[in-house]
């Protein structure tokens, strides 16, 4: 019977085997090695791209901050102007308020009667005078009543005074003036002869 020794032809399979699986495991290293580098790469973009989105926002968000403090100095200007301007109406207003008031109260006083004195705090004026009869006071307040200048028309006192002649009635009179109409200030300036006479 004849002995085949096989041992030399299983070494050699075996040695075959484990070069094979030596490859299989370097390449299989390398393919991780490429695909970690690959993967942290991109992570690597992705996070650098992304940082810089957040840098243009930041810079974006600092010129947006620039322009609401800019916006919100203009808009304390243009409040400082709009008071100033308002000042400046007001005083164009009231330039010729005296004038117009004296005028309006020459307008509705009745015959019959003539003023004393004439006072004026803020918007309240006290007019102080001498009438014939009680009928011209009343007619006064209802004349203060539906002028375009003044309101609120009050009677302080009425008392009767023994003049040279003939028995005669003092007052004291309160009313308000009130901002007219821009139609109606221009009507009474334009039909006041105080102002008419003072034009150029």
């Amino acid at each position: 019977m004849i002995r085949v020794n096989l041992l030399p032809h299983r070494q050699i399979k075996r040695a075959a085997r484990q070069r094979e699986f030596g490859l299989m495991a370097m390449f299989s290293l390398m393919a991780a090695a490429a695909l970690v580098f690959l993967g942290y790469s991109y992570i690597n973009a992705q996070v650098e791209a992304q940082a810089e989105r957040n840098a243009r926002l930041d810079t974006a968000i600092a010129a947006l901050d620039k322009e609401i403090a800019d916006i919100k100095d203009l808009k304390d200007q243009i409040n400082i102007m709009l008071e100033r301007k308002q000042v400046v109406e007001n005083l164009q207003t009231n330039r010729s308020q005296s004038v117009v008031i004296l005028d309006e109260v020459s307008r509705q006083l009745p015959e019959g009667m003539y003023l004393r004195s004439i006072k004026q705090q803020g918007n309240a004026i006290t007019l102080e005078g001498v009438a014939d009869t009680n009928s011209r006071v009343a007619t006064l307040v209802r004349n203060f009543s539906t002028s375009n200048w003044m309101e609120s028309p009050s009677l302080v006192e009425i008392r009767s005074e023994a003049g040279a002649k003939l028995k005669q009635n003092a007052f004291s009179l309160g009313v308000n003036i009130k901002p007219p109409k821009t139609a109606d200030a221009e009507v009474a300036n334009a039909n006041s002869p105080a102002l008419a006479g003072s034009a150029p």
